[in-house]
């Protein structure tokens, strides 16, 4: 019994020590940020709009900021506001605002400081993390912000980084 006991132990040891591992996390870098943002804003401006871009990482720290000329300056703390909102989420904040007006239970969620639910927060995702996220303002509208910010994700992650 003792040996079948010592057999057990040893053939499940290693499984558990690899289970109590550290986990593999990637990171919103400084580099990736100013690529999600200049990438932003250049989709913007195909669409002959101007706006502001924050982009956040993991912990909601501000990595990125980039605004154009002539934009209120109301946009600037929008842009963060709403790539925080879709970080501490994890949803497009377009989205999370249609679902938080939609219950009672919910639709005080805009009481809650920090969270700003209108359009233009997207959760930037890499292999199935999320990362940080990417939020833009003054751009005409939630349709608007909300394009530059997930077409920026998809052109500099790629289809595949951003869906999973």
């Amino acid at each position: 019994m003792k040996r079948l006991m010592l057999a057990l132990a040893l053939a499940t040891g290693p499984v558990m020590a690899f289970a109590a591992g550290p986990a593999t996390v990637y990171d919103m870098t400084q580099e990736l940020s100013n690529k999600l943002a200049t990438e932003a804003l250049a989709i913007c401006h195909g669409m002959d709009r101007q706006g502001v871009v924050a982009v956040v990482d993991r912990g909601g720290n501000l990595v990125s900021l980039m605004r154009d000329d002539n934009v209120g300056p109301h946009n600037t703390q929008a842009a963060w506001r709403k790539a925080f909102t879709a970080l501490s989420t994890k949803t497009p904040t377009k989205e999370f605002a249609r679902k938080a007006q939609s219950s009672p239970d919910t639709v005080n969620l805009n009481t809650v400081n920090e969270l700003l639910l209108l359009g233009g927060g997207v959760p930037v995702k890499y292999r199935g993390q999320v990362i940080g996220a990417i939020g833009l303002a003054g751009t005409g509208g939630g349709d608007s912000d909300d394009r530059c910010g997930a077409d920026a994700i998809r052109n500099v992650l790629g289809e595949s980084a951003s869906q999973k």
